[in-house]
C-alpha cells in the first residue's frame, strides 16, 4: 500500500515537471519568435471578428499612433490604404481564404512600402473567429528593383548608342578601304578602340572617364609608352560616356596615324596634348583639346582623304556638338576640338 502511494506521489511529480518542462519549452520559444519578429522586421496583428485588436507583436510606425496601436489596428495610415487593408480582413472573416496585397505609403524620403499577408484563425469547428495580419516592409528592396529597372533601361539606351557608332563606323570605313583586308584590319583596330573606351565607362560605373586616363590608354594600345611619347598638359576633365567613346575614337585615329607616319613612328618622338578649359557662349565652360606632333620630312602623309580625317573633322564634333580642326602644316601635324560643357565635368 505504502508502495502504491509513494509510486502515485512519484507519478504526480513526473507529470509536474513534464508539465513545467513543457511550460518552460513553450516561453523560449515564445522568447524566440518575438526575437525573430524583431529581427526581421516583421509586424503581427490578432484581432477578433469585429476587427477589435487582441494582441499586436512588434508593431511599428505607420501601424501605430503616438499612443500605441488602436483598436482597429490602423495605426497612422492614410484613410485610402487603412480602407484597403480593412476590406481584406472583412473579407477574409467571411470567406475564410487568405488575403494578400501590396502597400505603398507616403513617407518624407518618397514612399514606404509593405507586403501585407491576412489569415483566417478558425476554431476546432472551423469557423473563423479571427484575423491575423502580418506586415513585412519591403521599401529597400523596392527601391532595388527600381535601382535595377532603371540601369537597365540606361544600359539599353547605352548598347543602342553604341551599336549606333559601330555601324556608322563600319559604313565609314567601307567606304575608304581598298581592299576587305584592308577594311577588317582598320575595323577591328577601331572596335578595340571603342572596348578600350568602354571599359573605361563601365569601371566607374557608367560615370565616364578621366581624359588623361583615357589619351594615355589610346596611345599605348599601339606599342608606345605614354610615360615617354606622351606628353599631357592641362585640365583633366571627367567625359560621360559618349564623349569619352568619341574622343577616344579621336584619339585612335591620331595615334595610329601617329604610329604609321609621325612622331610615334620614330623611336624619339613624341605627341602633345594640350587640354583647356576655356571661356564660351553664354558664360559656359568649353573643353579645348590639342593634339599636336612634329613630323619629319620623311614621314610620308596620305594627301588622299580617308575615314581617320573624316572622323576627326566631322564624325566627333558633330556628335558631341563641338567643333574640329585637322592641319598639316610644313613639319607640324595639329587637331583642335572643342566641346562643350554638356560632355564633361570638373568637380
Amino acid at each position: 500500500m505504502q508502495s502504491r502511494t509513494g509510486d502515485m506521489k512519484d507519478s504526480g511529480r513526473s507529470d509536474e515537471i513534464i508539465a513545467l518542462q513543457s511550460a518552460e519549452s513553450g516561453m523560449q520559444l515564445g522568447r524566440a519568435l518575438l526575437h525573430a519578429l524583431h529581427n526581421a522586421g516583421i509586424s503581427v496583428l490578432y484581432q477578433d471578428r469585429e476587427m477589435k485588436t487582441v494582441w499586436a507583436r512588434n508593431m511599428r510606425p505607420p501601424w501605430v499612433s503616438d499612443t500605441g496601436v488602436s483598436d482597429t489596428g490602423d495605426g497612422i495610415l492614410p484613410p485610402a490604404q487603412a480602407e484597403r487593408i480593412g476590406a481584406a480582413k472583412r473579407k477574409v472573416v467571411v470567406s475564410g481564404n487568405p488575403e494578400h496585397l501590396e502597400l505603398s505609403i507616403p513617407a518624407d524620403d518618397g514612399a514606404r512600402w509593405f507586403q501585407i499577408w491576412v489569415d483566417a484563425d478558425h476554431d476546432d469547428g472551423g469557423a473563423v473567429q479571427g484575423v491575423v495580419t502580418t506586415m513585412v516592409e519591403t521599401t529597400e528592396q523596392k527601391r532595388r528593383e527600381q535601382t535595377l529597372k532603371t540601369l537597365l533601361r540606361e544600359v539599353s539606351h547605352r548598347s543602342k548608342n553604341l551599336l549606333a557608332i559601330i555601324q556608322s563606323i563600319a559604313t565609314q570605313t567601307s567606304r575608304y578601304s581598298d581592299t576587305l583586308s584592308d577594311f577588317l584590319t582598320r575595323f577591328r583596330g577601331r572596335l578595340q578602340s571603342l572596348a578600350s573606351s568602354q571599359d573605361l565607362v563601365t569601371s566607374s560605373n557608367w560615370r565616364g572617364a578621366a581624359l588623361r586616363e583615357l589619351v594615355s590608354g589610346q596611345v599605348g594600345r599601339y606599342g608606345a609608352d605614354p610615360v615617354r611619347s606622351l606628353r599631357f598638359r592641362g585640365a583633366n576633365p571627367y567625359l560621360n560616356p559618349n564623349a569619352a567613346l568619341h574622343i577616344g575614337l579621336a584619339m585612335h585615329e591620331l595615334a595610329v596615324n601617329s604610329v604609321s607616319y609621325g612622331a610615334l613612328s620614330r623611336a624619339d618622338g613624341f605627341v602633345e596634348v594640350t587640354a583647356d578649359l576655356t571661356a564660351a557662349s553664354a558664360g559656359e565652360t568649353a573643353l579645348s583639346l590639342t593634339w599636336a606632333e612634329a613630323i619629319g620630312a620623311n614621314d610620308n602623309q596620305p594627301s588622299e582623304k580617308r575615314f581617320g580625317s573624316v572622323a576627326l573633322e566631322r564624325v566627333v564634333p558633330a556628335s558631341l556638338n563641338g567643333t574640329a580642326k585637322l592641319e598639316i602644316t610644313g613639319d607640324r601635324l595639329e587637331y583642335h576640338l572643342v566641346v562643350p560643357r554638356g560632355n564633361f565635368e570638373t568637380d
